[in-house]
């Protein structure tokens, strides 16, 4: 993977316009968004502890919430394919081969102004948990069709 040439010491925040996303490697090409990344730590709710009866909050699993990417509607089958999977492995129709499909690494670099890879975050086995191939058709309306799916997680990192 490349690594981010720019200074480490930047005061000014990056664009948000400026992205790729990819999976094994190659870029996911006309992608136009992607949600933000969140995660929430969570407490397990208090407990009493010890002979002085202390309510304590222990520490319990990080949630990661889903990403949503949207692109416009093209010939590329790639999201249909990937969400095809996931329906199959619900279906009970899945084979081993097929599995391994259904969960993909990918990855999203932030770019600078000048194009130069400034952020690049690791989110980890995704799979396709929402598909809408085909947004509302409307004759009278003048827009770009877009494609939306929302993948479940099971966390990200970022790579420095």
């Amino acid at each position: 993977m490349a690594q981010a040439t720019t200074k480490t010491q930047r005061f000014d925040p990056y664009k948000n316009f400026k992205f790729r996303l990819k999976w094994r490697g190659k870029t996911v090409a006309g992608m136009s968004k992607v949600s933000g990344l969140k995660r929430t730590p969570h407490a397990l709710k208090p407990r009493k502890r010890g002979t002085r009866g202390n309510m304590r909050k222990l520490a319990a699993p990080t949630k990661y919430e889903p990403i949503t990417l949207e692109r416009g509607v093209t010939h590329d089958p790639q999201f249909a394919q990937w969400a095809n999977n996931v329906n199959r492995s619900s279906a009970g129709q899945q084979s081993k081969a097929a599995l391994k499909t259904s969960l993909k690494d990918i990855v999203i670099d932030q770019y600078n102004e000048a194009g130069q890879l400034a952020i690049r975050y690791k989110v980890f086995r995704s799979w396709v948990s929402e598909f809408q191939a085909v947004p509302d058709l409307d004759a009278n309306a003048n827009a770009v069709a877009i494609q939306h799916i929302k993948l479940e997680n099971e966390g990200w990192e970022r790579d420095d």
